[in-house]
């Protein structure tokens, strides 16, 4: 059986032996290349197909183009919340069989789910057997086979490359002392970031702004700090 570019195979083919995800297109809505690049070797593992969007308004092409299988919205984007996109999707006729929200904060499970998400996953995203269950355990039961299905315990660890990416985007935003407005966004990326990458000084020093920016207090001594552990941090990357 053929298919056209940017068409994906029958569900019911998915779960082959081996590679359960085989047939799948997965679309990742996620700012974070640390993060996009986890799901790429997740998908790769799997047998399933990968587009990436970083925004908003990056999935709202793919979207008009192609009808993924399973679509992956990062709660926290660039240009808008997740949330919103979730909803849109989860509205649309015909529906995406799967979709998934993601963060690095477990407390937007719930407004994952409220927003018509099928399920909900925690950064880090390492483990290749909660990555496979959460995608089969939400496809439409016709496209399910029964019987017992061994779930592999491998463990997925992005290039540090990507790592390097991501703080090179926090450290030019930072740059800019005079965007404020960017505060939120800093905060909520890099608290990702830091979590993906197992470094909870870094993921602390992130929840700190965030609380100090919702109290109203002054931002200048977070920003220095953070500002300088990211730069140890993208010293260390490039010594790898």
């Amino acid at each position: 059986m053929t298919t056209t570019p940017g068409e994906t195979l029958p569900l019911w083919q998915a779960s082959l032996p081996g590679r359960p995800l085989a047939g799948l297109t997965v679309l990742v809505v996620e700012d974070s290349r640390f993060a996009s690049e986890a799901v790429r070797l997740l998908c790769l593992r799997s047998g399933a197909r990968i587009r990436r969007a970083d925004c908003l308004r990056s999935a709202a092409r793919h979207l008009q183009t192609y009808r993924p299988s399973v679509v992956i919205v990062d709660m926290g984007l660039p240009d808008g919340d997740g949330a919103d996109l979730i909803r849109q999707i989860a509205t649309a006729e015909p529906r995406v069989p799967v979709l998934l929200g993601i963060s690095g904060d477990p407390l937007l499970h719930d407004a994952a789910l409220e927003a018509g998400a099928d399920g909900f996953l925690s950064k880090p995203i390492e483990s290749l057997a909660v990555f496979q269950q959460m995608i089969l355990s939400a496809l439409p039961a016709q496209s399910k086979r029964g019987g017992l299905r061994a779930l592999p315990d491998d463990v997925i660890q992005p290039d540090a490359s990507s790592l390097r990416d991501d703080l090179i985007h926090v450290a030019e935003i930072l740059s800019d002392s005079q965007d404020t407005s960017a505060v939120d966004y800093i905060a909520r990326f890099l608290a990702g970031v830091a979590r993906s990458a197992h470094d909870p000084a870094l993921e602390e020093a992130a929840s700190a702004l965030a609380r100090d920016h919702q109290a109203g207090h002054a931002l200048a001594g977070d920003l220095v700090r953070i500002s300088g552990m990211v730069q140890d941090r993208l010293a260390r990357v490039a010594e790898i």
